[in-house]
């Protein structure tokens, strides 16, 4: 894989020199397995060709303010979006979902990042999970929390999350299944198994009087249109 020569409007030293940006990166956090073949991470993970390769990522979709192919010999989807509780991205979530799946069903595998990959790419995560499997809202976005601990979508994500929880996941079920037959049996046991785990941590931290393990990132802010000062 190589590197796009092209710039892009907001630097990857500039991205870097986000305050959030290296609160991330001064944590454990990398890309983070999901299910099989579909994995979250940040910006500097979709630069990482030795991460990607190992994971045998061939697909990137890459929603941020300044989303744009970056690697050679990678399939993307770019999502230009801001992570404001404003931004739409329930308008999103179909062709998403669409290059997810079709990814998966190949073999291979998918990185969904944003900046930190906390907002806008588990959002999009949790919206595909929804409609591979029965599971609410919440409990997809305790699937990503059991293997991503500082997945946070901001409030407006999440009431977009509810809104398509009520109104249109069970059309997307319907659709996925007409166009790529049923779905793997193996992803809703990996979701369950998944959403048992962070149960059973969320409980132990309770019991202990700890603060739950998925709330550790709970104050960091979100990560909007406007903090990119240097974007045209």
């Amino acid at each position: 894989m190589e590197t796009y020569s092209t710039a892009f409007f907001l630097s990857f030293d500039e991205i870097q020199g986000h305050a959030v940006h290296k609160l991330f990166s001064a944590s454990s956090f990398r890309s983070s397995q999901i299910l099989p073949g579909l994995f979250i991470g940040n910006f500097k993970d979709a630069r990482d060709v030795e991460q990607l390769s190992k994971n045998n990522i061939t697909h990137i979709l890459s929603i941020h303010d300044s989303a744009r192919p970056m690697l050679e010999g990678v399939k993307y989807l770019c999502i230009p979006a801001a992570d404001s509780p404003s931004q739409n991205l329930a308008r999103h979530f179909r062709e998403s979902i669409k290059f997810i799946h079709e990814c998966r069903l190949t073999g291979e595998g998918c990185l969904v990042h944003c900046l930190a990959g906390v907002s806008r790419s588990v959002t999009l995560v949790v919206a595909y999970i929804m409609t591979i499997t029965d599971f609410g809202w919440e409990d997809a976005l305790s699937v990503v929390r059991a293997a991503r601990s500082c997945a946070n979508p901001n409030m407006g994500f999440q009431r977009q999350l509810q809104e398509f929880e009520k109104h249109d996941v069970d059309q997307f079920r319907q659709w996925l299944k007409e166009e790529y037959g049923e779905n793997s049996s193996q992803d809703l046991q990996e979701a369950k198994n998944l959403l048992s785990k962070y149960k059973e941590q969320a409980e132990l931290q309770q019991s202990t009087g700890g603060r739950q393990w998925n709330n550790n990132f709970s104050s960091v802010p979100s990560l909007s249109y406007s903090n990119y000062t240097t974007e045209t």
